[in-house]
């Protein structure tokens, strides 16, 4: 449930695991090597994952048991962002340490096939191909290198919401209905912090976290990023200048509560002081089961769009299951991924277990993705994001880069917000670093 939060808040260190890629590459050629590692399809294996996502994972493990005889799997809570420096020391190392299954974050996957192209498994040698249509669209072209070989299955996928304290929009006689982008939602602002005393978001103005997913959310929601699918630097783009104009509007018209400070954006929350939350599908369980004392008066809406007439509906990040080149039991791993990820019954009991919103289309059958939800007043709220993944969405280009332009849009935003800084000139300067400490060229 709340493994993105904590992520999102915690990804200012993960600066720290580039550097060892990238120092590990120049050591070893970026090889990552799989030395030792074998096809074995049966024995004990393990996983790696952190908190409610590896709780998901052990609820699959009796019945995978059951219809497996000969193999037995351990899954390990390695803890979150720890997992992310074993990861990259073990693939430093020619994956020596490591679990044979991986779970793995959209925005740490292309790090770790740039730089340790041997590391992971091909999977499609193993059948993942068979199933590049059973998953949510735009996700498959995440999972596969430069040699277009799949090297992880999809497992978790995020779209985008807006949630909103219902009660606070009625007492200040705004409708959602009529809010459809965010120059609505910022003209209603005023409206709902005098009647309600609450800002509309939170966010992190020092950048001591590196809080900037609202800021590519609104950079995904008109279809762009810190990079183009080439992995030319978008950081100045006219839709990254737009995004961070929303942010400055917000703060300019005092919506916007700073959350600095460890724990205080959940403090706000839990004193009715902010009424909007954007965040994706996971978020829904974390409110429920982290403020029930507000229960009825949530509410879930599609994002505004970032431009008048822009599109509404987007996936924001998502997670993977992937086997190690160095696993001596590499089809035993894969057999677990694929019962684990690709049956619908065994996807949708971790989905109960740990929160973890699934990619298989099918699983979305199931009668609870239609089933109003108590919290949100009867809500259907799963199918409202179910919805929205049947809109067309293209997978976001993180690129093994991703932290460096992390950390240059933070210092951008803060510029922004704590002094005065224009959007176009923060954003202008910190793609020109981008591309030099990268080497990437400009997008024009």
């Amino acid at each position: 449930m709340s493994h993105h939060l904590s992520r999102r808040k915690l990804l200012q260190l993960a600066t720290a695991s580039a550097a060892g890629l990238s120092l590990a590459a120049c050591g070893d050629n970026g090889s990552g090597g799989n030395a030792g590692g074998g096809d074995g399809d049966s024995g004990h294996i393990t996983v790696w994952s952190w908190t409610t996502a590896a709780e998901a994972l052990r609820a699959v493990v009796p019945s995978f048991e059951r219809d497996n005889p000969g193999i037995t799997v351990e899954v390990q809570d390695v803890g979150e962002p720890a997992i992310w420096d074993k990861i990259t020391v073990g693939l430093a190392a020619g994956g020596k340490g490591l679990a044979d299954v991986l779970h793995v974050g959209v925005d740490y996957l292309p790090g770790y096939l740039d730089k340790f192209p041997d590391g992971l498994a091909d999977l499609s040698k193993l059948g993942a191909d068979q199933h590049k249509d059973a998953f949510v669209e735009g996700l498959w072209p995440t999972v596969m290198d430069e040699d277009k070989a799949a090297h992880a299955l999809p497992w978790e996928v995020n779209p985008l919401g807006l949630f909103y304290r219902r009660d606070y929009f009625e007492k200040a006689k705004v409708d959602p209905a009529g809010i459809s982008n965010w120059d609505d939602l910022i003209a209603a602002g005023p409206k709902i912090r005098a009647a309600s005393g609450a800002h509309l978001l939170g966010l992190d103005k020092t950048g001591a976290t590196q809080d900037v997913d609202f800021f590519q959310n609104l950079m995904q929601l008109q279809g762009a990023f810190y990079f183009d699918r080439e992995g030319k630097v978008t950081l100045a783009s006219p839709a990254a200048v737009q995004a961070l104009t929303v942010v400055k509007r917000l703060n300019d018209g005092g919506l916007l509560a700073d959350t600095a400070g460890q724990g205080t954006g959940k403090r706000l929350l839990s004193q009715g002081k902010l009424a909007t939350v954007a965040d994706a599908a996971w978020a829904a369980e974390y409110l429920a089961i982290k403020f029930p004392d507000q229960k009825g008066k949530w509410r879930v809406m599609q994002p505004p769009a970032a431009v008048p007439g822009g599109g509404r509906s987007v996936i924001v990040n998502s997670t993977y299951l992937a086997v190690a080149a160095s696993s001596k039991r590499r089809k035993a791993a894969w057999r677990f991924i694929e019962y684990a990820l690709t049956k619908p019954a065994e996807i949708n009991r971790m989905f109960a277990s740990g929160g973890v919103f699934p990619a298989l289309k099918s699983a979305y059958a199931d009668p609870k993705f239609s089933a109003p939800h108590p919290f949100y007043g009867g809500q259907k709220v799963l199918k409202s994001f179910v919805d929205s993944l049947g809109s067309k969405s293209e997978a976001t280009n993180f690129t093994s880069d991703y932290t460096r332009a992390l950390k240059l849009a933070s210092d951008a935003q803060s510029q922004v917000l704590l002094k005065g800084a224009d959007p176009a000139s923060a954003l202008k300067d910190a793609a020109k670093q981008l591309a030099q400490q990268t080497g990437r060229q400009q997008a024009a």
